[in-house]
Parts: structure tokens; C-alpha cells; sequence
């Protein structure tokens, strides 16, 4: 693709928007399904749409795939806190949630600039792919060593 780096710096707007606008309504819309399962569809969401930007040729298409990536992440914001709850003991839930809750900003600033430098060496297409490919494995392991929870009705 053929584009401005000021273009391709609406990638990244495109996924900030996709996370602000998807968060609440598919964590509402989701409210009542297995949360393992959610889970495991929000980082497919992330294989699905990095992939489509790895092998994208059209602008627009990249574009609407980092919307979807960005609202794959918002729904995984979304998960995080109660997800760090769950897989610890009571007595350590509130360090779970900090550390959870630290990723977050954590990948906010150091995700982009990090992406940036793989993409300057190996191209934003292969940095795409390597996050592809880390997407799979992640899904493997929440397969195979998260446990299953179910969803709340309210």
C-alpha cells in the first residue's frame, strides 16, 4: 500500500474509535454469555482483523479491519477486571485487578511505539502477522488454562 504515514496514522484513530464506540454495547450484548467463550471470540476478533490488515491491499478495507481490531479490544477491556478477579484467591483479587488494570496503559504506550519500531525493521505487514500469529497462540493457551465462567443475566 502506497500511503502517507499520516494515513496510516488513522490506523491507529480508526482502533482508538472501534475500542471507544464497541465497548459498552458488546460487553452488554455479551453480558450473559460463557465469559471463556467471549473471550476466545475477542482475540479470534484480533487474529481476523490483524490478518486482513497483513494481507490488505486496499485502504479502505485496512481501515474498517482496525475498527474491528479496536472494537475486539474494547470488549477485551471489558473482560479484564473480572477475569482477574476470577483466577485468584480472595485474599489476592485486588492485586490481580491492579495488575490487570495496569496492562492496559501499559500496552496503550508501549503497543504503538513498539509496532513502530517492528514495523521500521520488518515491515508493517509481517508486524501485522506476528500479532496474527501471537493471536493464535493466545488462544490456544486461554483453551487450554482458563478456566470457564459463566455469564450474568444483569
Amino acid at each position: 500500500m502506497n500511503i502517507s504515514l499520516a494515513s496510516a496514522g488513522q490506523w491507529v484513530t480508526v482502533y482508538a474509535l472501534g475500542s471507544l464506540f464497541a465497548a459498552i454495547p458488546l460487553t452488554i450484548v455479551t453480558r450473559s454469555w460463557n465469559r471463556k467463550y467471549v473471550l476466545l471470540m475477542t482475540v479470534a476478533g484480533f487474529f481476523i482483523f490483524n490478518t486482513i490488515t497483513a494481507l490488505s491491499s486496499n485502504v479502505y478495507l485496512t481501515l474498517l479491519a482496525r475498527l474491528g481490531a479496536g472494537a475486539a479490544a474494547g470488549l477485551a477491556w471489558s473482560l479484564l477486571a473480572g477475569f482477574s478477579r476470577r483466577i485468584v484467591e480472595p485474599l489476592h483479587q485486588g492485586r490481580a485487578m491492579a495488575i490487570a488494570m495496569a496492562g492496559t496503559p501499559l500496552a496503550l504506550s508501549l503497543g504503538v511505539p513498539l509496532g513502530t519500531w517492528l514495523g521500521h525493521y520488518l515491515g508493517w505487514r509481517l508486524t501485522f502477522g506476528i500479532m496474527s500469529v501471537l493471536s493464535l497462540l493466545l488462544m490456544i493457551w486461554i483453551r487450554i488454562s482458563v478456566p470457564d465462567s459463566a455469564g450474568r443475566l444483569c
